[in-house]
Order: C-alpha cells, then sequence, then structure tokens
C-alpha cells in the first residue's frame, strides 16, 4: 500500500496576492487540491473567510511559525480529533464589541459544537499597530506583548487551553486609499501581516495552535465591494472561521519532548509537494523543504507584490500557469508519471557522458 500523499499549499500572509490575499479567497484552491490529496497541509491565510469556512477533513490548518518549523524537521504535526480553545480577547476592545465576538464564539459552542474554554481579557490593551514596508507587504507591531503572553498563559495552564484564538483591537484609522484598493479586490490586506505577528508570537512561546482575529468597528456599505473581500462584510466578527480551524488544527510534535510516537504522526520527509506563488518563493518553509525530496510546484498566474523568484534562489520547481495546472501536476505525481510523458513531444533517452 502507497503511503498517504501529502501536499502543502502555501499563500503568503499580507503580500497582496491575486489569489488568497483577500478574505479566504484561496479556500476554492484547497477544496480542489484537498480531492486530489491524502492529506494537505496549509495555513490560516488560505482557509480563514471570517464567517464563511469549510470542513475539509483531510486538511490541516498550520499557523505559519508552526508550519516554518514543521518544514525545517523540528516540528512534527500529530492530528486531533478536537481541540479545546481559548478565547483571548484583547483589553482594549470596546464593550458592545467586545459582546459581539463573545455571541459569536456561544454561537460556535451552540451551532457548530466546538469545544471552548472560559474566555479571558489581557490585562492591559495589546496597542496593535499597522505598517507596511518598501515592497508593500504589510506588518504590524503590539504595543503590549508581554500582556498578550500573560493571557495566552492563563487559557494554557489553567483554563486547559489546547489552542488560542486571539482577538486584538485593530486600528481604525487605516489608510483609506490602502482599505479601498482591498475591499475592491486590488493591493494588499493591510492588517494581514501584524495579524500574522500576533499568532507567531504565541505559538513560537507555547508551540500550541493560535490563530488571529482583527476586531474592527463595521465597514460602511460599498455597492462596488469585491466579491474577493465581501465575506468579511457578513457580520461584526471574523472570528467563527477561526474557531473553526483550531478545532481541528494538528498539535505540535517537539522531539525533545520524548513524545511516544502515533502512527498517524507527519513530519516534513513525508512531504511530497508544496505549491507557491511564482514571486513569493523566498519563505522559510520552501527554503527548507528545497533540500529534501519534494517535488515544488511554482504558479505564475498568483501575482504577489514581492519579487522573489525560485531561480536565484536555487529552487528547483516545476513552473506552471495556474492553479488548474498545478492540480494535475498534482495528480500526476501522485500517480508516479512523468509530467513529460504527458504531452505530444518526448525526446529520446541520450547517452549519459560521466568526467
Amino acid at each position: 500500500m502507497n503511503r498517504p500523499y501529502t501536499a502543502i499549499l502555501i499563500v503568503p500572509t499580507g503580500v497582496g496576492a491575486e489569489i488568497g490575499g483577500y478574505a479566504g479567497d484561496a479556500l476554492p484552491v484547497a477544496k480542489v487540491m484537498a480531492q486530489v490529496c491524502d492529506r494537505l497541509i496549509t495555513h490560516p491565510n488560505v482557509l480563514n473567510g471570517a464567517s464563511l469556512y469549510w470542513n475539509l477533513p483531510n486538511t490541516f490548518y498550520v499557523e505559519g511559525y508552526g508550519l516554518d518549523k514543521f518544514a525545517a524537521g523540528c516540528w512534527g504535526l500529530r492530528p486531533v480529533h478536537q481541540n479545546r480553545i481559548g478565547l483571548l480577547l484583547d483589553q482594549g476592545i470596546e464593550p458592545e464589541l467586545r459582546l459581539r465576538h463573545l455571541q459569536a464564539a456561544d454561537a460556535a459552542r451552540a451551532t457548530l459544537g466546538l469545544s471552548l474554554t472560559d474566555y479571558v481579557i489581557s490585562d492591559a490593551p495589546l496597542e496593535v499597530e499597522l505598517r507596511s514596508s518598501a515592497s508593500g507587504a504589510s506588518w504590524g507591531t503590539i504595543g503590549n506583548p508581554d500582556s498578550l503572553l500573560r493571557a495566552a498563559e492563563v487559557l494554557i495552564n489553567k483554563a486547559g487551553a489546547e489552542a488560542i484564538a486571539v482577538v486584538a483591537r485593530f486600528p481604525d484609522n487605516i489608510d483609506e486609499q490602502v482599505d479601498q484598493n482591498y475591499r475592491h479586490g486590488k493591493g494588499v490586506d493591510p492588517i494581514a501581516g501584524a495579524e500574522a505577528v500576533i499568532s507567531h508570537l504565541i505559538v513560537r512561546t507555547f508551540q500550541i495552535p493560535c490563530a488571529h482575529s482583527p476586531a474592527l468597528s463595521p465597514a460602511p456599505l460599498d455597492p462596488d465591494l469585491s466579491p474577493r473581500s465581501a465575506a468579511e462584510e457578513l457580520g461584526y466578527t471574523f472570528l467563527p472561521c477561526v474557531l473553526v480551524g483550531l478545532s481541528r488544527a494538528p498539535q505540535f510534535i517537539l522531539p525533545q519532548t520524548h513524545q511516544l510516537p502515533e502512527p498517524t504522526d507527519i513530519w516534513a520527509n513525508q512531504v511530497d509537494a508544496v505549491i507557491v506563488p511564482a514571486t513569493a518563493c523566498g519563505g522559510s518553509t520552501l527554503l527548507s523543504l528545497n533540500n529534501r525530496r519534494c517535488q515544488i510546484i511554482t504558479v505564475l498566474e498568483n501575482k504577489t507584490q514581492m519579487q522573489v523568484p525560485p531561480e536565484p534562489l536555487g529552487i528547483k520547481c516545476i513552473q506552471l500557469n495556474s492553479y488548474l495546472e498545478a492540480v494535475g501536476a498534482l495528480v500526476a505525481h501522485k500517480a508516479g508519471i512523468n509530467l513529460s510523458a504527458l504531452s505530444s513531444k518526448i525526446s529520446s533517452l541520450q547517452l549519459f557522458v560521466s568526467g
């Protein structure tokens, strides 16, 4: 029996990806790839669609820092049936907006049957600030990271949380032109980079699944809204998709803790393929997997604000135009078929001359 075919789908956060740079608009790509892979590993930016989500039983929701550590071989992934999620709320969220998020969490418990601990509020406002880099990518800072970590520690050690959902108050004074571009399906998500900073900090510190949902004042109605951004207009909170993703996010395995292996554990040497945008090849996950026996597929159609192609980095890959072609390449790879055999032109073998 063949071992499970395992692929990783990456769409970097906050880099203006034309597919996956908006409100969960890479989820259709993940849904298709999950049909042809036995196991698909991806990250919240791909699967999070605010109030919209989709249960993909063979897909693993792994935060970006955790994905980097997995690809480097430092951490493994252990599938679970269910996580108890701890909800961490920023003290800076106004009472009415806080109540909206608590009601969304209760709805996830009552309607979806998710398991949550009691929530905590940080002992100081987290004070998120938004930034953008010269390349156009978004990022941000947290004014009180210690408060974030103290609250997470309470959820883990006292409430028994196995995953952490963070809701931080994000500033409403986002650059108007940047925000309009995003809502109209152009440019960069102005808050995505700061979200990644928050989740990275918790995963790095506690080695526990984490994802973030921003708290924002409702935006005014816009008749020209792009369908790719529309998922974020459906309610007062983006929390539902985060809770659904974390409910079955795999736990991290650290070899130094001497955990007994389980048959379903996943390690980097079991990854068969990774799919990334062709201009965003500088990430740690991809660079680590380039040193393994792993088929790298880059997609030209998914343009980003980054200009990091595979060739200068010495990354050997199959470069394809679209995700439809990438799905076909995954099917062929899983079947053990050389892609050249699917072409009308195949060259004869040549004598290999050594020396």
